[in-house]
């Protein structure tokens, strides 16, 4: 459930504003890692329509994908469908960083946890865990936005800290 360059054809309502909001995140996500030693990088956008329509048409796949605490989160709003959205762009953006595609790791084993602040982080475990390793990923950075149409992350893994 990836998108390509955003454009569903001229005068698509919304589209140019979702783009450049998104856009926009990504490039201050990219600024606040200046300095660190990145060693992986991966993005994902998913389109937030497919999203709903695919939690309406198969009810075992917020399961199969979502850990519970992710499923608690997400299921507060009335619609549902953009805090999935993002937190699926989130683990497709993980799997890219890893240089695996979706059956690189199960979906469950990438989750992406809300502090208090509201700041996201991921919790990788199983093979997904041994797979950063052996990146030699020892922590990530997150971020993640969405707009009604559109959800995007930007995930970066680092090394260990020098000095």
């Amino acid at each position: 459930m990836m998108i390509g360059p955003v454009g569903r054809g001229e005068g698509a309502p919304g589209v140019r504003e979702d783009a450049a909001e998104v856009g926009e995140a990504a490039a201050a996500a990219a600024l606040a890692l200046v300095g660190r030693r990145v060693l992986r990088v991966g993005t994902d956008l998913a389109e937030v329509d497919e999203i709903r329509a695919v939690l309406a048409r198969q009810p075992r796949f917020a399961p199969r994908v979502f850990t519970a605490g992710e499923r608690a989160y997400c299921d507060v709003p009335a619609d549902p469908a953009e805090r999935y959205a993002a937190r699926f762009a989130a683990k497709e953006a993980v799997l890219k960083a890893l240089g695996v595609g979706l059956t690189g790791a199960v979906l469950t084993e990438i989750e992406v946890l809300r502090a208090p602040s509201g700041s996201p982080s991921l919790r990788l475990t199983g093979r997904a865990a041994r797979l950063a390793e052996e990146a030699g990923v020892r922590t990530w950075l997150i971020t993640l936005t969405h707009t009604r149409t559109l959800a995007h992350a930007f995930v970066a893994g680092l090394g260990p800290q020098d000095g």
